[in-house]
């Protein structure tokens, strides 16, 4: 297709989604209100639409008080019935799709349902819409001169009953329309490849050649790629193999400990990076300005919105809000109900308002994955905005980290104990550390005032990491590639205990 036919396409879509996108700029809680009553609705017939009445609920208190809030186990068994092939349990549509989630390297899988409702109207609408938004910040985009270099998950798809199951990554690309075959590369054929290091060989060289304008991925394993790539060139920066290359759509793990590699070898000052915030439950949030490190919230996906304050999380004093309700600057874990048939689902995210109109936000970390041993409450946002200072400062690059705490033992008191494996390592692992405490003080107070005068919390212990450590410890567990990640903070000591024995055996 010629490409001023295919911009003169995109720019009438554009016009025509920015329409819509208004409307829930405009009227956000309007939108998201008729958008409940529209899922309870279409599930009123369903198994637990029948066992929660969803007919006679008429308000968002009724909701609330009817329908519970669940986790993955309160609704495991139904999900495995609908697996089995069983039908109009949760969602009045057959669900022939399974997200198998990877989250972090929890040992059970999770199958997440995926409607052809949420295939068509979240997944595939966002990726349009993603599109849509860099177009019109970027008129003079040379996007579709080329190909889109994405990175997905390195299973391929199983069938069950009747059913599929697999990475999200995966269910996407199978389910591509022919012609997005045409924009993309590597082939579905490579990217489906379930071998990931024969699958990284495979993209180098079907890739390297190619005129690819965008890059769409994990940024972790995404540069795992990159660097395997430069390495087969023998060249020093990205441009000199891809020089039309003009943006990296990203999303899955935090930007901010790799955007220094990531410079370095994409030198360009004028090189874009677009976030997006998606899940095997769904697609969030969309980056919807240049150079901005604030998303967009999505309204109209078919995904209803609530928050519990992680202040009262977990508590008896916990308390569920809708979006109307929110503030900015506070940390909430997101609840979702969606057009997958999940009703009051905690995703296990955390996420912070920056802006109320429109509603935009910033991605602060995992319900599960902080560390507050102590009452320190350290999020994964005070981790990572830590580390980026403290190696800009101290000329060090990250490869990856984990940190968890080291408990009280009869009078010694606690600490954070962080194992980091570095590209390249700081001149003075001391100064390095002083200055991540010092750091996380300035960053959060909570940290501050139990470390002050070393009153709950001793110093913090740092080690390097040997080469290669996390990635083989992710292929011990057989979770290379994809949407795979280090679980970088947690309660508790069974990650860092396994990766510390790994780390000291090698």
């Amino acid at each position: 297709m010629p490409i001023p036919l295919v911009n003169s396409i995109a720019s009438w879509f554009l016009k025509k989604r920015f329409h819509q996108i208004e409307l829930f700029l405009k009227y956000p809680n309007e939108v998201q209100n008729e958008l409940l009553f529209q899922l309870l609705s279409a599930a009123k017939d369903t198994e637990i639409g029948k066992a929660y009445d969803f007919d006679s609920i008429s308000n968002y208190q009724t909701f609330c008080e009817r329908i519970p809030i669940s986790s993955y186990e309160d609704c495991q068994d139904m999900i495995e019935r609908s697996r089995r092939g069983e039908q109009n349990i949760f969602w009045p549509h057959p669900i022939k799709w399974f997200a198998k989630s990877s989250g972090t390297t929890n040992a059970k899988s999770k199958f997440i349902p995926v409607s052809t409702e949420s295939l068509e109207d979240c997944h595939y609408a966002a990726s349009k819409d993603l599109l849509c938004m860099y177009l019109n910040n970027n008129e003079d985009s040379q996007l579709f001169t080329g190909k889109s270099l994405r990175l997905g998950g390195s299973k391929e798809l199983y069938k069950e009953n009747g059913t599929v199951f697999g990475d999200l990554s995966a269910i996407l690309i199978d389910n591509m329309p022919f012609w997005a075959e045409f924009s993309s590369t590597p082939s579905s054929k490579v990217s489906l490849m379930s071998d990931w290091e024969i699958k990284m060989k495979a993209i180098v060289e079907e890739t390297r050649n190619e005129n690819v304008t965008s890059l769409a991925g994990v940024p972790s394993w995404m540069l795992v790629l990159l660097n395997n790539v430069l390495d087969a060139t023998g060249k020093d920066n990205l441009f000199d193999i891809w020089p039309n290359l003009e943006v990296y759509f990203h999303g899955g793990v935090s930007f901010v400990p790799y955007v220094d590699q990531y410079k370095a070898i994409l030198p360009k000052p004028h090189f874009k990076y677009y976030e997006i915030y998606n899940a095997s439950e769904g697609f969030f949030a969309i980056q919807d300005q240049n150079n901005s490190s604030e998303l967009l919230l999505m309204l109209d996906y078919g995904i209803f919105y609530e928050f519990i304050p992680m202040d009262t999380y977990g508590t008896p004093q916990q308390k569920v809000i809708p979006l109307n309700d929110v503030v900015v600057g506070k940390n909430y874990a997101v609840i979702i109900t969606t057009n997958a048939g999940l009703w009051r689902y905690k995703i296990g995210d955390t996420i912070r308002f920056t802006s109320i109109n429109p509603y935009r936000i910033k991605v602060s970390g995992r319900t599960k994955h902080h560390i507050n041993a102590f009452g320190e409450e350290l999020i994964i946002e005070n981790a990572e905005d830590a580390l980026r200072d403290v190696c800009s400062t101290t000329n060090a690059e990250i490869v990856d980290y984990t940190a968890a705490p080291i408990f009280m033992n009869g009078k010694d008191k606690g600490s954070h104990e962080w194992l980091i494996e570095f590209k390249k390592p700081p001149q003075d692992l001391h100064t390095f550390n002083t200055l991540l405490d010092t750091k996380l003080k300035s960053l959060n107070s909570d940290y501050e005032a139990k470390r002050h005068n070393n009153m709950t919390l001793n110093m913090p212990t740092v080690h390097v990491a040997r080469e290669r450590l996390f990635y083989d410890w992710l292929k011990q567990h057989d979770k290379l590639g994809g949407q795979h990640k280090i679980p970088r903070l947690s309660n508790s000591r069974e990650y860092i205990d396994e990766l510390l024995s790994l780390n000291f055996s090698s």
